[in-house]
């Protein structure tokens, strides 16, 4: 599956993908292709870190085929990070304790975006991470 620039509205690369944990990988490599495309590689580590806990919790919590991956720049000093599936569950921001090894992957994504939501769709959810850019590129 390939990754395509948005044809119409604001700047964005979508691929839609598996849902399966190698798709962690393609949706990481999606979020470097258009931030360099952008001239923003000071989001990259950041970017590619979002994306990577968005996909596993996809992966982990939906019963979906697919999931989709969207990286738009709605304006000029805002880029978003999105993971769209078809399950409308809602994902819940836990607080384990110190020795879990699992479930923190929505405290991460708060605490590096400049804020992230979740938006319920018709047929499933999008949740989003927005990372604020130098708006003069």
């Amino acid at each position: 599956m390939t990754a395509h620039p948005a044809a119409t509205g604001v700047p964005a690369y979508t691929q839609t993908m598996p849902r399966e944990a190698t798709s962690a990988r393609r949706a990481r490599l999606l979020v470097t292709a258009a931030l360099n495309t952008w001239d923003l590689p000071d989001l990259i580590d950041t970017g590619v870190l979002i994306v990577s806990e968005l996909v596993a919790n996809a992966v982990v919590h939906t019963e979906c085929r697919n999931l989709r991956v969207t990286v738009p720049r709605p304006r000029p000093d805002r880029v978003r990070v999105a993971v769209v599936d078809m399950s409308r569950q809602r994902p819940v921001r836990q607080m384990p304790p110190f020795d879990e090894e699992r479930g923190r992957g929505l405290a991460v994504v708060a605490s590096l975006a400049d804020r992230w939501k979740v938006d319920s769709l018709p047929w499933g959810k999008r949740v989003w991470a927005e990372l604020h850019t130098d708006a003069r590129k």
